[in-house]
């Protein structure tokens, strides 16, 4: 297969005879558990509070008053 084609490969399936109920039970049941569900993603909660922008949210040195920087 090639880069270029644009037809996936196929998978072909062929029976030999009738399944028993315990065959058929089991391929179904194989069939659910891999078969992929949709994800349902919960609600996002909005932020219960937001960045004040105080002065003592600065980090402490930050926020020490230097005579020589005046």
């Amino acid at each position: 297969m090639t880069g270029t084609d644009s037809n996936p490969p196929t998978v072909a399936v062929t029976r030999g005879g009738e399944p028993t109920d315990e065959e058929v039970a089991a391929i179904v049941a194989a069939i659910e558990v891999t078969w992929p569900r949709p994800v349902v993603a919960p609600a996002a909660e909005p932020p219960r509070w937001r960045f004040s922008n105080r002065w003592w949210a600065k980090p402490v040195p930050l926020r020490r008053v230097r005579p020589s920087a005046r």
